[in-house]
C-alpha cells in the first residue's frame, strides 16, 4: 500500500454529545459522583433525564437538573416497586431512544456497613446487593429495547470490591458482584452495540461514603498511597465517564476503569 506523506492528516475529532439522551441516576446533591458526570454530560451537548431518590432529596436536586434543564425529572427509589420502570417509561414517551444510563447508586444498613460481613444479616446482605447491584442489571433490561442504535451503561464501583479495605466492609463483596456483573452485560449486550462500563473513583467525600466508617483515615491513606498522591474528585470522574459516553469510545466495554491516581496500582 502507498502512503502519501503529504496527505491532509485525518480531521481531529472533538469530544461531542450533542444530540445524545442519557439518563443520570443517583445524584443526591452537588458533591455527588453522579452529577460532576451529569455537568460534563450537559457541558458536551447531550440532553439529560434525572432522577431523585425522595422528597427529602428533591430539595437538592431539583435546581440540579434546573441547571442542566433536564426535560424529565422524576423519583427514582429501586426499592420501590415501579419507580425505575416509570423513569424509562417517560424517556420512551419524550425521546423514544436512550444513548447513555449512569448508574451511581448503592446502599447498605448501618449496622451492616459497620460490621464485619461475617455478622452480616441476611436481609442487609440481600438489601444492599439489591439496591447496589441489581438494579444495575434493572436498568440495563429497560435501557436494551430504548438503545435501538448502540449505546452505553455505566455503573460505580470501588477498590474495595478487588481488594479488602478496611472498614469498607460489606460494600466489598457487593461491589464485587457489581464489576464481574459490567462484564456479563457486556458480552450479552455487546452485539447490539450496548457498551457496559465501571468506573472505579478512589474514595470521594459524597453523601454516600459518609456512612463509612473512618472514612477520612481511608482517604487520607489513599492519598498517600497514590502515585499522585492526589485524590480524584467528581469533575474528573465527570470527564472520563463524558469521553466513555461518546462515539470516541465505542471499542471500550466492559471493563473496570479507575480514575484513582494511580492508587490501585499500588499494594
Amino acid at each position: 500500500m502507498n502512503i502519501d506523506a503529504n496527505a491532509a492528516p485525518a480531521p481531529l475529532r472533538l469530544l461531542d454529545l450533542r444530540g445524545k439522551k442519557g439518563l443520570i441516576i443517583g445524584i443526591a446533591n452537588d458533591q455527588s459522583i453522579a452529577y460532576g458526570i451529569a455537568k460534563h454530560c450537559h457541558a458536551y451537548g447531550a440532553e439529560l433525564a434525572i432522577t431523585y431518590l425522595n422528597e427529602k432529596g428533591d430539595k437538592y436536586v431539583r435546581p440540579l437538573a434546573e441547571g442542566l434543564f433536564a426535560p424529565i425529572y422524576l423519583p427514582c427509589d429501586v426499592r420501590e416497586d415501579g419507580q425505575l420502570e416509570a423513569v424509562f417509561k417517560a424517556i420512551e414517551e419524550k425521546w423514544g431512544r436512550l444513548d447513555f444510563v449512569i448508574h451511581s447508586i448503592a446502599y447498605a444498613n448501618r449496622d451492616d456497613l459497620h460490621g464485619r460481613v461475617t455478622d452480616c444479616s441476611r436481609e442487609g446482605f440481600a438489601l444492599a446487593m439489591d439496591v447496589s447491584c441489581f438494579s444495575f442489571v434493572r436498568c440495563a433490561k429497560l435501557a436494551e429495547p430504548l438503545m435501538k442504535n448502540g449505546g452505553a451503561l455505566i455503573t460505580v464501583s470501588f477498590y474495595g470490591g478487588r481488594k479488602v479495605v478496611e472498614h469498607y466492609n460489606v460494600m466489598g463483596p457487593v461491589k464485587a458482584a457489581l464489576e464481574s456483573t459490567t462484564k456479563y452485560l457486556a458480552h450479552e449486550l455487546g452485539p447490539k452495540g450496548i457498551r457496559v462500563l465501571a468506573l472505579s473513583p478512589g474514595p470521594l467525600k459524597t453523601r454516600a461514603a459518609s456512612g463509612i466508617d473512618r472514612f477520612d483515615e481511608l482517604m487520607d491513606a489513599a492519598a498517600e498511597k497514590a502515585p499522585t498522591h492526589q485524590l480524584a474528585d467528581i469533575n474528573d470522574c465527570g470527564s472520563f465517564a463524558a469521553y466513555l459516553v461518546s462515539d470516541l469510545a465505542k471499542s471500550v466495554t466492559g471493563t473496570t476503569l479507575f480514575i484513582d491516581g494511580g492508587a490501585h496500582i499500588v499494594g
